[in-house]
C-alpha cells in the first residue's frame, strides 16, 4: 500500500500536465516514499487522459465541472494514509513532499506550503506574493495548489465541501484546523502565474472585489466564477500584456 497518495485534478491541462506528474514522480522517488498518483479527470475534451495514462498515473474520470467534488472524487480512489493534492499546472519538489510527511508524522491533521509563481508575472503580483503567503501562514490557511491531510482527518471532516465552486481548500483547511493541528510548511512549490498574465489587473480586481461583495454565497455558483470556469485564454508572448476579453466577456 502506497504511504502518500497524490490527487491531481485537471480540465483540459494537456499542455502542463505532464511537466506536474514527473515532478511528483521525481520528488516521491527522491524522498524515498511508497507513492501513487492519481489524476482526476474532469471531462477533459483534450489528451489529457493520455497524458495521464503515459506517466503512469491512475486515471478516474468524472464529469462533474467542479473543482471540490472532482478533488473528492479522486480522494476516493487513493488508497495512501497522506492525501497530497496538487494542482495540474503546479510543480512539486523533494523538499516539500519530506517536510509534509515530517508534519503529517508529528502528528499534523493537514496543511500547505508556500508558493513562487513560474515565469513572468506583473509587478504587484511579485509584491503582493510574499504578503500573501505570510497571510496564509498566519491564518493558517492553504493555498489550493498544494494542501496535504491525513486520510482519517479527511474522512472525519468530510472532504473538499461541495457546495462551494471556489474557496474550497480555505473552507477546508478551516475545518481541518478544528480537527487538529494544522501547518504551513517553509517550503515552496512552484505554480503556474498564467491567470496574472492571461488577465489584466482591472479583470483580476473586478473578481475580487464582486466576490468580497457577494460574500460566501458568490462562490457557491459557477456564475461570476469564470476566472476558474471560463474558457481559458492563451498566455500571452513574451513581452506583451495580458490577452484582452473576448466581446461580452
Amino acid at each position: 500500500m502506497p504511504l502518500i497518495s497524490f490527487i491531481v485534478p485537471a480540465y483540459n491541462e494537456e499542455r502542463l500536465l505532464g511537466a506536474t506528474l514527473q515532478a511528483l514522480h521525481a520528488a516521491g522517488r527522491a524522498a524515498g516514499e511508497s507513492y501513487q498518483i492519481i489524476v482526476a479527470d474532469d471531462a477533459s475534451t483534450d489528451r489529457t487522459a493520455s497524458v495521464a495514462r503515459d506517466h503512469g498515473a491512475l486515471l478516474v474520470s468524472v464529469a462533474h465541472r467542479q473543482i471540490a467534488a472532482t478533488r473528492n472524487s479522486g480522494a476516493r480512489a487513493a488508497s495512501g494514509e497522506l492525501l497530497i493534492f496538487v494542482d495540474a499546472d503546479t510543480l512539486v519538489n523533494e523538499g516539500v513532499v519530506r517536510a509534509a510527511v515530517r508534519a503529517w508524522r508529528d502528528g499534523a491533521a493537514g496543511g500547505g506550503a508556500a508558493i513562487r509563481f513560474d515565469g513572468a508575472v506583473p509587478l504587484y503580483a511579485r509584491l503582493l506574493l510574499p504578503l500573501f503567503v505570510r497571510l496564509f501562514r498566519a491564518t493558517s490557511m492553504a493555498a489550493g495548489c498544494f494542501m496535504f491531510c491525513s486520510r482519517s482527518a479527511f474522512t472525519a471532516v468530510a472532504g473538499f465541501d461541495e457546495t462551494f465552486y471556489g474557496a474550497e481548500e480555505l473552507v477546508l483547511s478551516r475545518a481541518l484546523k478544528r480537527h487538529g493541528k494544522f501547518v504551513i510548511l517553509r517550503e515552496a512549490v512552484t505554480t503556474s502565474g498564467r491567470k496574472l498574465r492571461t488577465h489584466s489587473s482591472r479583470e483580476l480586481l473586478g473578481v475580487i472585489v464582486r466576490l468580497a461583495v457577494r460574500g460566501p454565497r458568490a462562490l457557491k455558483q459557477r456564475k461570476g466564477m469564470e476566472l476558474w470556469y471560463a474558457q481559458r485564454r492563451d498566455e500571452p508572448s513574451p513581452g506583451s500584456g495580458p490577452s484582452e476579453p473576448p466581446p461580452g466577456g
